[in-house]
């Protein structure tokens, strides 16, 4: 009888030992992306930690995987589309060959840079624009093509300015960087990239 209840007493003793045990991987708290990055980086720049802050259209972006309700998207387009910077003269065409050095340059962005570098749009690195580029990614759609296959229209011409300046204004969580959003590229080059894609003579229409 006393072993029966030495035993009882062993098991009431254990028992949240065994509830308290280690913790499984869901248990987990999620790492702090913003914390994670601070951690990556020695000898930041500064301000660099502004550039880490996520904006409200970042964030509902985050937290749906890209995928926001139908109410969150149009919110979403309405404010991007509300940022865009429109030349005073309403031209949204620049110089084509300027625009396709900025869609071939992929620096001015880099902690390497020296200050003052000529930034780029690096476009190269996520799509195929000139069919005589041999090297180039495919994160995002080809554009070769592009302005021929809009019949080189007013309104197409003015809405790929917009993709470019604010991505965000066209599809909402696009991967595309807000290059006008952000001030990374200026409004001039802007539209040279526009006139890159929708020029006649330009490489991407051959």
């Amino acid at each position: 009888m006393k072993k029966i209840i030495l035993l009882a007493a062993l098991a009431l003793f254990s028992a949240p030992v065994l509830l308290a045990g280690p913790a499984t991987a869901q248990d987990k708290p999620k790492p702090n992306v913003e914390t994670y990055f601070k951690t990556m980086f020695k000898k930041l720049p500064e301000g660099w930690e502004s550039r880490i802050v996520q904006d409200e259209t970042q964030r509902i972006c985050s937290e749906t995987h890209n995928n926001p309700p139908q109410a969150e998207f149009e919110k979403i387009k309405a404010r991007e589309v509300a940022t865009i910077e429109y030349p005073a003269d309403g031209n949204v065409m620049g110089d084509w060959r300027k625009g396709e050095k900025i869609a071939q340059n992929g620096r001015g962005g880099q902690f390497s840079d020296e200050p003052g570098t000529e930034r780029g749009g690096n476009c190269y690195a996520c799509h195929q624009m000139a069919t005589a580029e041999v090297s180039y990614g495919t994160l995002g759609p080809s554009l070769t093509g592009y302005g021929k296959t809009r019949k080189f229209n007013a309104a197409e011409t003015k809405a790929a300015y917009a993709k470019i300046y604010n991505a965000q204004s066209v599809l909402p969580c696009s991967n595309m960087p807000r290059f006008g959003f952000h001030k990374f590229l200026s409004v001039e080059q802007i539209k040279d990239l526009t006139a890159y894609m929708m020029s006649t003579d330009s490489p991407v229409n051959e």
